[in-house]
């Protein structure tokens, strides 16, 4: 029971498994975020485009009966074939898959213009004999692999 017990504690304690669990979290939190985007900014935008059409209502009463819409089928128990939540659903589900593209997107963008400055205040550090082909420090003035002179400027 102990080995078992220590091999949890080495599994557990692994980068990744930890790695996992953070971007779980942060995930559930950054979803909230998507979802608020998405219900309460972009829909609203789109159903003022479309004229209000709400596929929600969308549905077919399979016990043959016709309702008024699919609350009142609902609460009569009848099942229904809900075809309108589901096309509402992909709907959404698209939609936050390009709202999630275009925030990674920019937030690459903005990534590489810091990557950029960064490697722009960097000089190289290293350059290569061109005696020996071997690397040696940019201000060498002699190569320590093969000892050439390199104040001339080979």
């Amino acid at each position: 029971m102990k080995k078992i017990i220590d091999e949890f504690k080495v599994f557990i304690m692994r980068g990744n498994v930890m790695d996992l669990a953070v971007g779980v979290i942060i995930g559930g939190a950054f979803q909230k975020i998507v979802n608020s985007l998405v219900n309460d900014i972009i829909m609203p935008l789109i159903s003022m485009i479309s004229g209000g059409i709400d596929f929600s209502h969308w549905f077919i009463a399979l016990d043959g009966n016709t309702y008024v819409s699919l609350e009142a089928a609902q609460a009569a128990q009848a099942s229904t074939l809900s075809y309108g939540v589901f096309i509402t659903e992909v709907l959404n589900f698209f939609i936050m898959a390009l709202v999630i593209f275009f925030m990674i997107k920019g937030m690459n963008r903005i990534s590489n213009v810091f990557q950029k400055e960064e490697t722009k205040e960097e000089g190289p550090k290293t350059k290569i004999c061109p005696f020996c082909k071997s690397e040696i420090a940019m201000d060498a003035l002699r190569c320590p692999h093969c000892t050439s002179d390199l104040s001339q400027g080979a």
